[in-house]
């Protein structure tokens, strides 16, 4: 997950409100429900020291959710009787919570938001096809094209011109497979899609498969329902899972093997809090790995004022030259670090269970 939407949560100093809210059900009391989960929120937050202007501003960004259609959940940072920053959940938190704390409780984005594959869905025919780009939050028309009209049927006649006939059948076929192709990859390039699904009968599937850019090999999948089926929508979000469970196992199966050092004794990759915090402060963390429920996650380390004053005990922050200092969990600080030196992190449950996941649930690919 590319963290660089979180920048404005860390060039102000905390403590922070985080508050995470389920919106995926929707009835007549919403509207209701929305006022008591505000008011909720605000109390849960001034009951652990939040100031009024904060708890204020939360319960009213709460309670404006109810006005518009929602995602499955939302996300508030606030501090100093402003939200600073409301991301959309691609899942539901599952319950309601708030927290005040001294830095902005980010590390369930991973999961609630992160690794939400965008995919085209190209509904493909012999006169062309439509675009529509899906995501956890909607769906949304990405254009198409339209190829050659005529002639597209063949005929059943054996005569010399109506196999002639046929062959400009066969001609306008591979024209608009090839023009799908080019099509949809221009599609790809300009949405940043992750995933590119083929709904269509199979040979037009593979037509259009076999003309797309070697590049976008491992990008494309076919649904085997068509557009008018009910089982669609569960095709696409299999493939979107299937994806995202990939893209986590493949990551942590190149931390595993950057596990070990090389001929110099150098690793390429850490795990264990005290390994990460000094990777943090020398920036030479390349990937931040978390498994959430494990038990380095909330284990306290102590911060100072910038994204690098980080350490296992507080009087090692007073070696460092920090003078102010707080307590904060493993994962929420060392996601502060990667931040200020543009790192990505990944949620590495999504992988599956694994006995040799990052010892304690925190681990790092290195940059050098």
């Amino acid at each position: 997950m590319e963290l660089a939407f979180l920048y404005p949560l860390y060039e102000r100093p905390g403590p922070w409100a985080s508050v995470y809210v389920d919106t995926s059900r929707h009835t007549e009391n919403t509207p209701h429900e929305r006022q008591l989960t505000a008011r909720a929120m605000a109390q849960e937050l001034a009951g652990q020291g939040a100031d009024e202007a904060t708890c204020q501003a939360v319960s009213r960004a709460v309670e404006e959710l109810r006005h518009s259609g929602e995602p499955p959940g939302r996300a508030l940072f606030a501090r100093d009787g402003e939200v600073v920053l409301d991301p959309p959940l691609a899942r539901a938190p599952g319950r309601d919570w708030a927290e005040w704390a001294p830095l902005p409780r980010v590390a369930p984005l991973l999961e609630l938001a992160g690794e939400d594959p965008v995919c085209v869905v190209a509904h493909v025919d012999r006169r062309g096809a439509d675009f529509e780009l899906r995501s956890a939050l909607g769906r949304d028309d990405a254009g198409g094209i339209t190829g050659r009209q005529w002639p597209l049927h063949r005929t059943a006649s054996a005569d010399w011109s109506e196999r002639h006939f046929q062959l400009r059948v066969e001609n306008t076929w591979e024209h608009n497979a090839a023009e799908i192709a080019d099509a949809l990859a221009v599609c790809q390039e300009e949405t940043g899609a992750d995933l590119l699904i083929l709904v269509g009968d199979d040979r037009e599937r593979r037509a259009v498969r076999e003309r797309l850019p070697q590049r976008l090999e491992g990008l494309v999948a076919e649904a085997p329902h068509g557009a008018g089926s009910r089982l669609l929508d569960d095709d696409v979000e299999r493939i979107r899972a299937e994806h995202v469970h990939s893209r986590a196992a493949a990551e942590l199966d190149r931390f595993l093997a950057a596990r070990g050092t090389d001929d110099e004794g150098r690793a390429g990759a850490v795990e264990g809090v005290p390994a990460l915090v000094e990777a943090a402060r020398e920036h030479r963390i390349d990937e931040l790995l978390i498994r959430p429920d494990g038990p380095d996650a909330h284990r306290e380390v102590w911060i100072g004022e910038d994204p690098d004053q980080l350490a296992v005990r507080r009087t090692d922050l007073k070696v460092l030259g920090e003078q102010n200092s707080w307590a904060a969990r493993a994962d929420d600080a060392l996601i502060r670090s990667v931040v200020a030196t543009d790192a990505p992190a990944l949620a590495v449950d999504a992988a599956g269970p694994r006995e040799d996941a990052p010892a304690g649930g925190l681990g790092a690919l290195l940059r050098w």
